[in-house]
This record gives C-alpha cells, structure tokens and sequence, in this order.
C-alpha cells in the first residue's frame, strides 16, 4: 500500500513539475514585439525629426503622425496575414475532406502508413488508423495535424491579432511621445523613457526564450538606442542641408 502511495506522490509531483513555457509565444509574442515595434519605430522617426532643429511641437506632431499610421499600418497587416493564412488553411482542409469522402480507405492506409514510419507496428498501426477513421470529423482533424500541421479547431482569428496588434504598437509608440504630452520641451526625456521601455520589453521576451531576462532587455536596449542614434545623425544631416 505504501509503495502505492509513494508512486502515486511521485506521479502528482512529476505532473506538477513537468511544465514548458509556451513555446508559440500566445498572446505574449504579438503583444510584446508589437510593443517593442512601436517603441523602435516612433523613437527613431522623433528622434531624426529633433535632429533637424525642429520646434518641440513639430516632433510631437511626428510622433503622434507616427503612432497612428504605424498603429493601423500593423493592424492591416496583421489582419490581411491572418486572413489570407486562414483561408488557405481552410482550402486545405476542404481538399482532405474531399479526399476522406471519395478515398476512405487509401486516407486510412495513409494515416496508417505515418504511425508506421514513426515506428509503431504495422498491424498495430493500421488498427489505430482503423478505429480513428471510424468518426470523419476526428479523422479530419488527425489527418490535418499529421500531414498540414494544423489544428482546424485553432485557427488564429484575424480580428484578434488586428486589435492586438493595433494596440501594441499604439501603447509602444506612445511611450517616446508621453513625455512632450506632459510639458518636456527637450528630447532626452523621451529617449530615456523609450530605452527604458525597450529594457522592459526586451527583458519580458525572456519569459519565450532561454536568454536571461537582463541579456535580453540590455540587447533590445541596445539595438533601439543605435537606431535612434543614427537617425538622430541623419537629421542633422538633412537638416544642415535644407
């Protein structure tokens, strides 16, 4: 009875224990790289317009031009992907559903031929293939995951990425215009809140890596701080010349 109970312990450990992290990102991938965009893109468009000795309202002008045509630019991106994505999914499936109908027997020798290549006995693998082709909609659906790498029960929505992604990138440009909002008539203030944002982002996209939290906030540090720098130089450039 205790030996039993000891497995049964180690069992409910083992369950506890054996977790990953989402290794598809969910929804904290779009959400922090979409941030992480905004912040780069809206820093460096100020940041080359200061450069060119402009007025303060003029950079504020920028960065909110900026957020806006970045925010909706993604949005439609983002929808049109998804939606293109998810139509030629559904193509697909609709072709292996023809398939399923006209040919039951050769798609359940197929699927019994992909269990037997991954090692399971033949006899072994055509029984499964048998007993799962029985209900059409489970065979669908097995034959998609198998042979397309898809589940037809979780297809991205495009709507959903469309809003996130429109408000990401909203949320992380704001962060470089937040500061000219409040009163700062300088451009240090802004530049020092968008790296520290890029720190925090950078840091946040440790939790869907195996990179340590600080090498991942100071390498997106770093990157955003050499963009905005040289565009900062590019409008001193331009702005000398005209």
């Amino acid at each position: 009875m205790s030996i039993i109970e000891t497995e049964a312990a180690l069992h409910e450990a083992h369950r506890d224990n054996h977790t990953h992290r989402d290794v598809n990102g969910g929804w904290l991938r779009p959400a922090v790289f979409g941030a992480m965009d905004g912040l780069v893109s809206n820093l460096a468009l100020m940041t080359g317009v200061a450069g060119g000795a402009v007025s303060p309202q003029t950079v504020v002008i920028t960065g909110l031009a900026g957020l806006a045509a970045g925010a909706f630019s993604m949005a439609a991106g983002e929808y049109t992907s998804v939606a293109s994505q998810r139509e030629l999914v559904q193509a697909e499936l609709d072709v292996e559903r023809r398939e399923l109908r006209k040919h039951p027997v050769d798609e359940m020798e197929e699927l019994a031929a992909l269990y037997v290549a991954r090692g399971v006995e033949p006899p072994l693998a055509r029984e499964v293939a048998m007993q799962l082709s029985r209900d059409p909609e489970q065979a669908l659906e097995i034959h998609a995951r198998e042979e397309l790498g898809i589940d037809p029960d979780d297809l991205p929505s495009p709507a959903v990425a469309a809003v996130s992604s429109f408000g990401s990138f909203a949320l992380g440009a704001l962060l470089p215009v937040l500061p000219y909002l409040l009163g700062a008539t300088a451009l240090w203030p802004a530049v020092l809140l968008a790296l520290v944002g890029l720190f925090a982002c950078g840091a946040l996209v440790a939790r869907v890596t195996a990179r340590s939290w600080w090498f991942s906030g100071l390498r997106q540090f770093a990157l955003g701080g050499a963009a905005a720098a040289v565009t900062y130089g590019l409008g001193m450039l331009i702005g000398a010349a005209v």
